[in-house]
């Protein structure tokens, strides 16, 4: 039998030409798939999980009352990392400080933060120190952090006399303020935003803090 252009046609011709047909089909298919897949290797880790939000700031800014209201508006999880070191430890923050001293400590800070950055992917709050850490600021670079500032006065009327803030034992108001011009240019240099709470309550942080997101998405 002769084709259109009088070629011999042998039986089993179409056969081929269906398989060959086929696999270009499988090759589109994968064209926009995995690389790895169409070399037939495993397919890469999906992206580790990144917050929402990162809350930090000092003593008396309300990062665990704003993350936890700011969560629950938003309709995601919330991680505090001291309460993480907590956990860990199995003792609270201030009985580390008194018994194994504020380097032990920062050392378990510091861990809990690259866990949580690499784990949650809702609202997460920071103790007021862990911008201290070289590598825990390396590791903020790109997240969306909310630097919740607070002026001194504020500050000291907030946290008191609250003896589960060892660093700010004695003289609350010398202290916060040694401990807010160490700070400040650390939470300037990590945060993408900035929200001065003086005069805001917890749902007016949480309203700017909402808009600032929707703003950055």
């Amino acid at each position: 039998m002769r084709g259109p252009r009088g070629r011999h046609r042998r039986r089993g011709d179409g056969r081929a030409r269906r398989r060959r047909r086929r696999r270009r089909e499988v090759r589109r298919g994968l064209g926009g798939g995995d690389p790895a897949q169409r070399r037939g290797l495993p397919r890469q880790p999906e992206a580790p999980l990144s917050p929402l939000v990162v809350l930090v700031g000092p003593p008396g800014a309300g990062k665990s009352t704003v993350a936890e209201a700011l969560a629950s508006r938003l309709g995601v999880g919330f991680r505090d990392t001291d309460a993480d070191v907590e956990a860990r430890a199995g003792v609270p923050v201030s009985e580390i400080f008194i018994d194994q001293g504020e380097a032990h400590f920062r050392t378990l800070e510091e861990e809990a933060v690259a866990a949580a950055l690499a784990e949650h992917d809702g609202v997460l709050a920071l103790g007021g120190g862990a911008v201290l850490s070289d590598a825990t600021r390396a590791l903020l670079a790109g997240h969306r952090v909310v630097f919740l500032d607070v002026g001194l006065a504020a500050g000291v009327s907030r946290v008191g006399m609250n003896g589960n803030r060892p660093l700010l034992l004695g003289n609350v108001r010398s202290q916060m303020k040694a401990l807010m011009d160490r700070r400040r240019p650390l939470y300037d240099e990590v945060a993408r935003f900035t929200i001065v709470t003086d005069d805001l309550d917890p749902t007016q942080v949480v309203d700017q803090v909402v808009r600032l997101v929707e703003e950055d998405r």
